[in-house]
Formats: structure tokens, sequence, C-alpha cells
């Protein structure tokens, strides 16, 4: 007897169910536009593409690590090649990945199919599908570091919504106040998480995916989140994190709208005896973010702002900036040029990073700062600011030498304005030799070129 006799003797219903099944079997998922399906050993291991003018696929593996087998994808734009694989076929492209991340972008004018090959049964992944520009991605930009005590951390997303800066010009020539007016935070900011983990636990060895990281619960507490303005790059979220481990390594991503991940950085708490304090948002200091010598402040803030900051410390820094933007406003900005490269604007905006990096002198911690940064042992009060209360001593970091020099290039000589020289005692209150090169007795000859890294490594601090 043939199979097909055999097959039309069976009960009506159960024909009906196993056709029912043969059918499924054969379904092949259609992908909708700016959507994202998930999926483990699909079954069949096809996914049609409607058509489209030009249409990016992505692939987010979500399970593994960066050394198992993966998977293999494929993509057709042809809509005779049915079954995209190794095989090949008519405009049969592979999507190759990269730590897990893979995209390809053509037009699709009939259509197209992804196919999937060697899918280990463990492993789950996503697909997206979208205009032109691929759901998930690897972004360029990557989380950045204020700074840490044993127990906290300073973090900031990158930065969004970047704001225009509109210089005053001729005959209104006003400058902005020593406590500017913040503008109004955009309204829908971009959204971005924040994962941070030992990096004992091996972050760096999963899929540098969104999906796949963000199954990692992350370490300590986000004990505080808002928007800060922090230079003309746009806003940011920071994020003050605590319950962390005293001289621990941690490694932090920043996820973008769920798909979109960040680069790692790197960070290592301060050691346990560590005793300065936390200082950010402060409108007339809107770069300064990081430890400070004061003492915890009172219950239940646990760090600083500008709420609760010593007047000692801030009156004389907000009186020297009005004071000495009256000066520099003495002279015909609007209409009268002292520079065809900077303007009264830009010697303003240099002298407040300037005048905010001495004014708050950055703590160190001698057991984790790298061995060539610029420490000095200090005792609060100090020569740069008085204002700090008396009787605790602790390591100073000092400024960077080209933030001074930074200044003199962009302020009017008529004000006098003038930096120590590396030659002779510029290294006894400044970091030399971190950033410019090694010229006119420059100590060090710009062995970093930087004054951080992102690994947590600072050797000068730049007031940013």
């Amino acid at each position: 007897m043939f199979l097909t006799d055999r097959i039309s003797m069976l009960p009506a219903a159960l024909l009906l169910l196993l056709n029912a099944a043969l059918s499924a079997a054969q379904t092949r998922q259609t992908l909708a536009l700016n959507t994202v399906v998930n999926e483990a050993a699909p079954n069949p291991p096809f996914f049609t593409i409607p058509t489209g003018n030009v249409l990016a696929v992505s692939i987010a593996l979500c399970t593994g690590t960066t050394d198992t087998p993966v998977p293999r994808f494929f993509v057709t734009n042809d809509s005779s090649t049915a079954s995209p694989g190794s095989g090949g076929g008519d405009n049969v492209f592979e999507i190759v990945l990269d730590h897990g991340t893979g995209s390809w972008t053509g037009t699709f004018p009939a259509g197209g199919v992804v196919g999937v090959e060697n899918a280990p049964p463990q492993m789950s992944f996503q697909i997206g599908l979208s205009s032109d520009i691929p759901i998930h991605q690897v972004v360029n930009t990557s989380a950045l570091l204020g700074d840490t005590t044993a127990s906290q951390a300073l973090l900031f997303s990158p930065p969004f919504s970047p704001q225009e800066v509109q210089d005053p010009s001729y005959p209104n020539y006003t400058l902005p106040n020593a406590i500017p007016s913040i503008p109004t935070p955009p309204s829908n900011p971009i959204n971005y998480t924040v994962i941070v983990a030992p990096t004992s636990n091996g972050l760096l060895a999963m899929q540098q995916t969104a999906c796949a990281l963000s199954t990692q619960k992350s370490t300590g507490v986000v004990a505080n989140e808002s928007l800060w303005l922090r230079d003309n790059s746009g806003w940011r979220k920071e994020w003050l994190m605590t319950g962390l481990t005293a001289k621990t390594n941690y490694t932090v991503y920043t996820i973008q709208d769920t798909y979109k991940v960040s680069k790692p950085i790197f960070f290592t708490t301060k050691s346990s005896t560590f005793s300065c304090s936390l200082v950010s948002q402060l409108p007339y200091c809107p770069t300064i973010a990081y430890a400070v010598p004061l003492p915890q402040p009172p219950s239940p803030q646990i760090t600083y702002d500008s709420t609760n900051l010593p007047t000692s410390l801030t009156a004389p820094l907000i009186s020297s900036l009005t004071n000495f933007t009256t000066t520099l406003t003495t002279f015909a900005c609007g209409r009268d040029f002292y520079s065809p490269l900077v303007t009264c604007a830009d010697c303003q905006r240099a002298y407040r990073i300037w005048l905010c990096a001495i004014s708050f002198s950055r703590c160190a911690d001698p057991d984790t700062a790298p061995s060539a940064a610029a420490l000095l042992p200090s005792q609060s009060p100090n020569a740069r600011n008085p204002g700090f209360p008396s009787g605790r001593s602790f390591t100073q970091l000092l400024p960077c030498l080209e933030t001074c020099t930074a200044t003199d290039r962009a302020c009017p000589n008529f004000l006098g304005f003038r930096c120590p020289l590396p030659r002779f005692n510029a290294a006894q209150s400044y970091g030399v030799g971190y950033l410019d090169s090694g010229v006119d007795g420059v100590q060090g000859g710009g062995s970093t070129g930087s004054w951080s890294d992102g690994f947590g490594n600072v050797w000068c601090n730049s007031g940013w």
C-alpha cells in the first residue's frame, strides 16, 4: 500500500491536525519595520523581509560568550533566492558579527529573506529591521567617570541634545553672570541605563550586546539619577552610585534606547581610608564632579551640590567670577577684536574652568592613583582656597598646567593673566608635562597626552 493511501485512511480530524502542523512548519515569520524579534533555534530558520527602499537588518546575540560557537546569518534582497545561506546564491550576503553584533543595509525592491545557520539550541538572539539606521549598534561614545570614593561613583552618560552657543555681539555684548541660568532640560531625553559590575565578573567576555549585558544585575545602588549640562557637548544623565566596594575594579556600560550599547569604561574605587566627599551640579562650575576635602554632608544628603556647599567656598569664587567679568568687559569686546581666534566669551569660559579647578581642590588616593599622577600632600585650609575647613589632611591632585595656559591664550593681554613657567616653579602648584610635549623644560614630555583615560586613571585635574 502506498504512503498516500495510508494517509487517506486516517481519520479526518487527525488529517486536519497533520496538515496544520505541516503548514506551520513551513511558515516563515515576516519581520516588521522598526521592530525587533527575539528568537532561539528558529524553525524554519528563515525570516521574510518586506519591500523597502533602504532597510537595515541588524543582529544581536543575547547569550553565550565571545568564545562560544555562534550562528551565521545571511541576507538576500533577491526574490529568486528563497533560502540564503553559506551555499551562496544571487545577491546573498553574510551579516558578519563582531562581539555579537552585526548589520547589513541595502535596498529591498522585491523584499528579501534572512537565513540562520548553525544556531545552537541554547543560543538566543534578536533580529531588527529598520529604516536606514540599524537598531542594534555599538556606539562609539562611552560613559564618563566623574570620580569615586571608597563606596561611591559619579558617572555620566554620553552627551545628547547639544546646546547651540551664541556668543554675544556688538552692541549688546553681555557675558553670562557668575551664576549662569541653566537651560530647560530636553523634554524627551535619550533613554540611557547604566550597568556597573566588578571587572572580575567577566562582562568583557560576554557578547557585547545590549540584550546580553542587560541580563547582568548592576552592582551597587543608583542613589540619584538626574540630567546635567556639563558643557556645550550636550546634556548627560548623571548617576550617583552607592554601595560599592573599596579598592575594587569596576566595568561600566551604558545602554541607549534598549538596543544600543556603549563601549565600556573602567574605574577603581578609593581605599577605605579615603575621607573626601563628592561634589557636582554646580551651575557656576558645571564641569566639576569629583571629590573635594570636605567631610560627609549632613544626613540625608550624601554628596555636595549647590544647595549645601559652605558659603566660605562659594562666595569668594562667585565674587572672583563677577569681578573678572566686570574687568573683562571694560574692553570693547563686541567692537574691537584682540584676537582673530578667540573672544571675550572664550576668555570668560576658560577663566571659569581654571578658577573652578583651583578653587575646588581635587582629592586623590595614593593607594589607587597612577604612579605618575601629580600628587601633593596638603593641609586644609590651603593657599588656593582657605574656605575649606581646617585640620583635614589630604592628598591633592594638582591642576593641569594647560588649564592655566588655556586661559592665558584666550584672554586679552591687558588683564595681566600669567601662568608659572615649567622650567622654573610651575611643578610646585600644577601638574606639568602630562598633556603638552616636552619643550622649554616641561617635565614628562607630555608622557600621557591626556589628563585621564578610560581606565579611571587621572594624572592631573583639568577642571573637566
